[in-house]
């Protein structure tokens, strides 16, 4: 008689929770199939992945232009190729010469992560001759907006960045232009454009800003200048490194990046990143290189095979699907710890381009990355339910008119339903 008990407990507790999950897919099934999502395009795919199971499926085999969700694929492509510390830069000594390359370093003197490993270094020899001929790509992405020249999100790549390749100037509590090499190049009016298109001239208008920070144009002479000024010295500019074995200086914690990348959607950043992913695995830089080595010996068994043109997603012509998004998340969950890879992901309500949005009411259950277009919105990471499994989503809106804060609204409902459902 026990027996028979138990087993219609058990039964009930199975009908349970069958029934519970069986109402959360309807209810995604009535927003997705809502008359709000007739004009947009919507990709959605949750998984288990312990159980490997497919809790939701909408159209997620198809492309869609991801955004900044292109960052996952930087971030796996570095953790799979970078070393604990940064490569800050080449280096050879010759006679009384430093010879020195760069890497693709972007933390030398940089506005926010200020890291000064590198200037220190070159700063206690006496001659310096830098090298440029490692850097095979182009300044800027392909498919990037021409108009984003003089906006912060959109700095040139090159090999040997300094200060984040933009300028800061400040207003408050004195006028200062860093680096201080181009405090002559900026001109205190307004202008339709904060910089000239082909010239280091910008443009701050101190009765509307307190700070600014404009890209600027990355020659080679351009670079030669600014280290010049920083040293108080002469620096040779050469075509190519001395024959010869070169040592590498290793900078700050990678994971400083990492987090600055996925928090701030960093695509300075992303874009360093694949580049000097290409300089550990080739004698180049060039960020095809990264991406072609990553999707032919890491994902070579990804669902849909994308198509991928730059780290940080600023580029239109990237197409990704929700599958192979969450293939690409499933194994950065098995290979990184959960402590370490949910530090480096922002998490809802509380930090990061998710600050505001998806936060559980007792502690957080949302850790993702946000991707934003005009018209287009996707977020791509790991969910956490109230019963404490851990599921992997990816969920991508492209060509929508409505604000992107209607669109937040729903997937919030959807990832609330099914933090409750499963």
């Amino acid at each position: 008689m026990q027996k028979i008990s138990i087993l219609l407990l058990v039964t009930a507790l199975v009908f349970s929770c069958a029934s519970v999950k069986q109402r959360t897919r309807k209810s995604i099934d009535a927003t997705l199939y809502s008359s709000f999502y007739d004009t947009q395009f919507t990709g959605f795919l949750v998984l288990d992945p312990i159980a490997k199971d497919t809790l939701y499926d909408y159209n997620s085999d198809k492309y869609f232009t991801p955004a900044s969700n292109t960052k996952i694929f930087t971030l796996y492509t570095a953790l799979k190729t970078l070393p604990k510390h940064v490569p800050a830069l080449n280096y050879t000594h010759q006679n009384d010469t430093l010879y020195f390359e760069g890497t693709g370093d972007p933390s030398f003197l940089h506005h926010y992560l200020q890291d000064s490993t590198a200037y220190s270094f070159l700063e206690k020899s006496s001659n310096l001759a830098f090298s440029h001929a490692n850097f095979q790509d182009t300044h800027m992405g392909p498919g990037w907006s021409w108009d984003d020249f003089a906006w912060y999100y959109s700095p040139e790549r090159s090999a040997f960045p300094l200060f984040g390749n933009t300028v800061l100037i400040q207003q408050t509590p004195n006028f200062k232009v860093s680096p201080d090499y181009f405090k002559d190049s900026v001109v205190q009016v307004q202008n339709t454009w904060n910089r000239e298109k082909d010239k280091n001239i910008f443009y701050f208008d101190t009765t509307e800003r307190d700070s600014l920070e404009i890209p600027f144009k990355t020659e080679t002479h351009t670079v030669k200048n600014i280290l010049e000024r920083l040293f108080s010295k002469s620096v040779t500019l050469i075509d190519k490194m001395p024959q010869g074995k070169k040592g590498t200086l290793y900078g700050i914690d990678t994971d400083s990046l990492y987090v600055r990348l996925m928090h701030e959607s960093d695509n300075f950043i992303a874009e360093q990143l694949l580049i000097m992913a290409s300089g550990i695995l080739t004698d180049t830089l060039n960020s095809e290189n990264a991406r072609n080595h990553i999707l032919k010996n890491h994902l070579k068994d990804l669902p849909q095979q994308p198509r991928w043109v730059d780290g940080s997603g600023l580029s239109r012509y990237n197409l990704f699907t929700p599958q192979s998004m969450v293939y690409v998340l499933n194994l950065l969950y098995k290979e990184v710890p959960e402590e370490r890879l949910f530090s480096i992901f922002p998490t809802g309500g509380v930090s990061g381009t998710v600050e505001s949005w998806y936060g559980g009411k007792e502690e957080p259950y949302i850790f993702a990355k946000s991707g934003s277009l005009s018209n287009n919105y996707c977020l791509s990471g790991y969910l956490r339910t109230r019963k404490g499994k851990l599921l992997i989503f990816s969920f991508m809106n492209n060509h929508f008119r409505h604000s992107s804060s209607e669109v937040k609204e729903r997937m919030q409902s959807i990832f609330e339903a099914i933090r409750e459902g499963y």
